[in-house]
């Protein structure tokens, strides 16, 4: 059987453990908390889970050779996923442009975007 490349995930085993570890946090703390304490719950699982990480990862922002200035990632996970954490109403449509401007910065190939605010936690998958 012949298969088909663009089913693929990519980084499917570390994406599986990054959701893993955002559906335990949000079952265990809920939605009541701010960004800053979903981050260091996630800070906390990756350090025990032995994964590597940069929080808070500053991407400089350039034109035509010159710097332009800086923007800060939340997470990137193991140099392979940017992880943006948000408790907001809904993922829009400028925090995914948000995640694809980081992504072509890094040139990484995926981002998510994970929301802490509602029962159900909501995540979006982001492709360079």
């Amino acid at each position: 059987m012949a298969t088909n490349n663009t089913n693929k995930l990519i980084h499917p085993e570390l994406s599986y453990v990054l959701m893993g570890i955002l559906f335990e946090i949000h079952n265990k703390l809920g939605t009541k908390y701010q960004e800053k304490h979903y981050q260091k719950a996630v800070e906390i699982k990756l350090k025990e889970l032995k994964i590597p990480y940069q929080r808070e990862a500053k991407v400089n922002i350039e034109f035509d050779g010159e710097e332009l200035g800086e923007f800060f990632i939340d997470f990137i996970i193991d140099g392979k996923i940017i992880l943006e954490l948000k408790r907001i109403w809904k993922i829009t449509a400028d925090d995914i442009k948000q995640v694809l401007r980081y992504l072509k910065a890094t040139n990484l190939k995926l981002g998510i975007i994970v929301n802490f605010r509602h029962n159900r936690l909501e995540s979006r998958r982001i492709l360079n």
